[in-house]
């Protein structure tokens, strides 16, 4: 069976990352890919399953596993909440033949990428303008006015990261962003 390969998705908060990611999952099987199953420290929550959302740690066991270089990346969001990625998972995946999706944020991306070099494609989802960004999170509704403020002040800073991308799609408008996605996906893979 034929090695998988990863695949990294990153973008600031409203780009409309998260809607071609799961277009491109759901629309195309014939490219195999699944999310990389990452771990966290926090509970689960619903109908959550250790192994298939996440892999449910301790904070004690996640600092362990950092302790031991076990993650490709990670990141401690609140102190006791971390999230990361771990390398034998990773592997397990591309091992089975899975083409390994990482829809990340943007430092993550960055750390994945070094990690896995030319073993990884990585696409910077990006919106066509700061102003753009403002309408659809204000269109969304689901933040209040300081909340948009801070994700506009972190989508700027986020937007510098970019050109350590191999590739970035502008998403002005969704159908195109996702062909291009898309095609940029099929090149790699054709690898």
């Amino acid at each position: 069976m034929k090695k998988g390969k990863l695949i990294i998705f990153s973008a600031p908060s409203g780009s409309g990352k998260s809607t071609i990611v799961q277009w491109l999952m759901k629309e195309h099987p014939e490219l195999r890919l699944y999310f990389s199953i990452s771990c966290t420290s926090r509970a689960p929550r619903g109908t959550e399953q250790n192994g298939v959302e996440y892999f449910f740690l301790t904070p004690e066991e996640f600092r362990e596993k950092i302790a031991n270089h076990e993650f490709v990346e990670y990141e401690e969001v609140y102190e006791n909440r971390f999230y990361g990625t771990l390398k034998s998972q990773v592997e397990k995946q591309l091992n089975a033949g899975q083409n390994v999706v990482f829809d990340v944020d943007v430092k993550g991306g960055v750390n994945i990428k070094k990690f896995y070099g030319d073993d990884a494609l990585s696409v910077f989802i990006q919106p066509p303008s700061i102003e753009e960004l403002r309408k659809r999170l204000v269109g969304r509704a689901t933040d209040s006015p300081e909340a948009i403020e801070e994700r506009l002040a972190k989508a700027s800073y986020e937007l510098t990261f970019a050109n350590q991308f191999d590739t970035i799609v502008v998403n002005d408008d969704l159908e195109m962003a996702k062909n291009e996605t898309l095609h940029q996906v099929n090149a790699f893979l054709a690898e």
